[in-house]
């Protein structure tokens, strides 16, 4: 009859156990002693998923810095060459010009070799005649290797005057047929490379009798 008792005070006389059973105590003593408390799951997770995540970016920064490198290398070895390229073009840019200057020496030291002293009296006239003919061929060769290069001459007689291309002398009036303003005469000849002056033409500059420029 006793544990009949027993289980009778443990009850409240609807089926229902009191907070302070023996059922609700064993209970609260085993959620108590875990010895696995959620709680401590997480960081031990947490820690793992940073470790991992902290290889991962090591191995990221040892990648870029492998490619920065090569890149850096790559870099100064297409600086090396661009230069190597740069100072041979300025050794041989003018390589063709040259070669062909060398053809207009040629004609004028054939030139000069016509006149010598061992030339005969009677001989000056069919000299004076080579020598011209001579003179022209190496004027026209010299125009035909100026044209080659890109390299005209400027004959600016009676253009407006350009201080970007034209050098001013001094001023002169203005005659028939010439304008004020205009290029009055050329006291030296001056050069355009591809379109750009290399040297300016030394000029005379037309003026009104009223006006000075």
């Amino acid at each position: 009859m006793q544990p009949l008792l027993a289980s009778s005070a443990a009850s409240d006389g609807r089926g229902w156990l009191h907070p302070f059973s023996t059922v609700s105590q064993r209970t609260a003593g085993e959620d108590c002693n875990s010895e696995d408390p959620p709680g401590e799951l997480g960081p031990s997770l947490a820690e793992r998923a940073l470790k991992l995540k902290a290889v991962k970016l090591e191995k990221e920064v040892q990648d870029f810095t492998v490619r920065y490198q090569r890149a850096v290398t790559d870099g100064e070895n297409i600086r090396r060459r661009t230069q190597r390229c740069v100072e041979d073009a300025k050794i041989f840019g003018i390589q063709s010009f040259c070669k062909d200057s060398v053809e207009v020496a040629d004609i004028l030291e054939t030139t000069t070799e016509c006149i010598s002293e061992e030339t005969e009296p009677g001989d000056q006239k069919l000299t004076l005649e080579k020598i011209f003919r001579d003179l022209s061929f190496l004027e026209t060769k010299l125009k035909s290797v100026f044209a080659k290069h890109g390299l005209e001459k400027l004959t600016p007689i009676g253009d407006k005057y350009d201080p970007h291309e034209h050098e001013l002398i001094c001023h002169v009036p203005a005659g028939v047929g010439v304008q004020p303003g205009t290029v009055a005469s050329v006291r030296q000849d001056g050069y355009k490379l591809h379109g750009r002056a290399i040297r300016l033409a030394q000029v005379e500059v037309a003026v009104g009798s009223q006006r000075r420029l």
